[in-house]
């Protein structure tokens, strides 16, 4: 099932805009390209509808938020709602602070989103209307494990009855949820931890393969996050000693480059909720 999705990102290529961090940017534009999509970097407000005109998805990251690119992010949300061009948002530390808080808030508001993905405490931010983020780390407290697995997974099924958007929240176990079905995800590795931006390059990944399958956008989304749990897996199996978060980074979008559809299929650990 899963190996299907990935096959059709390479099938198809599709062209990605990303209004995105530029923390990470340069990975999120190197992993798109790993999985067999194309990416398109553009965040002034004068061009974005234009760009986003000519491209099939729309990737929106608030990690590095500033009042220029929130005029950028609602113009090319509409216009990609306009197009029927699928959306995903990544509401990196919201919770943080007010202005991304209400900056997250305001685009749920405004853009209609096929994904939002972040971890716990960022999603029970958007969900409860406020809150407060460890930066972006999730609270130890909102941290998801086998004892709180199953309210959290109604919780994210709640959320995505609410928003009408697929709800992925990512840690240790990763859940992707729509409002009837929820896949509880145990691929990855903890180093990924240690890498600035594995959560933002999923969710520039994740717009490729739902732009791919707008038709099921649920078992597209968990294609993805799969995706990159293996690609953490087999990133770390080829450490040596000398090799640190740096390479571990450009070892997963390695691995993603090099991920077969059966490799996927294969590497799944999941159960359905």
């Amino acid at each position: 099932m899963f190996k299907q999705m990935l096959a059709k990102v390479r099938q198809t290529c599709p062209l990605i805009h990303n209004i995105t961090n530029y923390v990470t940017v340069n990975d999120c534009a190197n992993i798109i390209i790993a999985c067999g999509a194309s990416p398109i970097m553009s965040d002034d407000k004068n061009e974005v509808e234009e760009i986003t005109s000519v491209c099939a998805g729309l990737n929106i990251n608030i990690g590095t938020l500033n009042s220029r690119t929130i005029d950028s992010m609602l113009i090319a949300g509409k216009k990609a709602n306009q197009l029927g061009h699928p959306v995903v948002l990544d509401p990196v530390g919201a919770g943080a602070s007010a202005l991304r808080t209400q900056t997250a808030l305001k685009l749920l508001d405004e853009v209609r989103f096929a994904v939002i993905r972040g971890n716990i405490s960022e999603i029970k931010t958007l969900a409860l209307g406020s809150g407060k983020t460890k930066g972006v780390d999730a609270d130890v407290a909102d941290k998801v494990s086998e004892q709180n697995l199953d309210n959290v997974v109604e919780f994210a099924k709640q959320f995505a009855k609410k928003t009408g958007a697929v709800i992925a929240i990512t840690g240790a176990i990763d859940i992707v949820a729509d409002s009837q079905k929820a896949y509880c995800i145990k691929n990855g590795h903890p180093m990924m931890s240690d890498i600035t931006g594995t959560g933002c390059q999923l969710s520039a990944m994740t717009t490729a393969f739902v732009t791919a399958n707008k038709d099921n956008v649920l078992d597209a989304t968990a294609a993805a996050v799969i995706s990159m749990g293996v690609a953490g897996e087999i990133a770390h199996g080829r450490l040596s000693a000398m090799d640190g978060n740096s390479s571990y980074r450009n070892y997963i979008i390695d691995a993603i480059y090099n991920m077969t559809p059966d490799m996927l299929e294969k590497g799944a650990k999941y159960e359905v909720r």
